[in-house]
């Protein structure tokens, strides 16, 4: 399987708007598989297109909610295609970290519940009633489609400081 590269911050790319898929193909399905892999060997729950140079509107998403002894048996991935989070109710704080954005977490506030539509890799509409980490990370994804990292939910002056930190390491990997 092939394992992809991801961008790290602050790459420019990481802060572009992505499109609406609308080729369901086998090419499609190649690189779902391949972000997926990409996320499983970076550890990760979730991933976006973007991250790995796509701009399309696509994410990967495993919370690992399946059942067994070992890592492969718990695996339960997602695909969601263009995603858009039809409603939202509640508020929750939980500590968030990203592929993307490396030795950093912080708190951020999220929806605690959302409605998703999406596409499957087919192109059939479906919606699904997410909440707790699944639909944390969810919202989290969908955010890298939009050009946004979780630390651009940190208040100013800390999100200055903390891409200075960011870019600094960067730069001296």
């Amino acid at each position: 399987m092939t394992v992809l590269q991801v961008l790290k911050f602050p790459n420019p790319v990481l802060k572009r708007k992505s499109a609406l898929v609308t080729q369901f193909d086998a090419a499609l399905r190649e690189l779902a598989e391949a972000m997926l892999e990409t996320m499983y060997v970076e550890g990760g729950i979730g991933l976006a297109a973007v991250q790995v140079g796509q701009l399309k509107r696509m994410i990967v998403v495993d919370a690992r909610d399946g059942v067994g002894e070992d890592e492969a048996e718990r695996r339960n991935p997602y695909f969601y295609v263009n995603p858009l989070i039809l409603e939202s109710e509640g508020e929750t704080v939980s500590e968030e970290g990203c592929l993307s954005v490396v030795e950093f977490t912080a708190d951020i506030t999220r929806a605690e519940k959302v409605l998703l539509e999406y596409e499957d890799l087919a192109g059939e509409t479906h919606q699904e009633a997410l909440e707790g980490i699944k639909a944390i990370c969810v919202q989290h994804e969908i955010d890298h489609t939009k050009g946004k990292l979780f630390i651009d939910h940190l208040p100013l002056i800390k999100r200055q400081m903390v891409k200075k930190r960011l870019a600094k390491l960067a730069r001296s990997a």
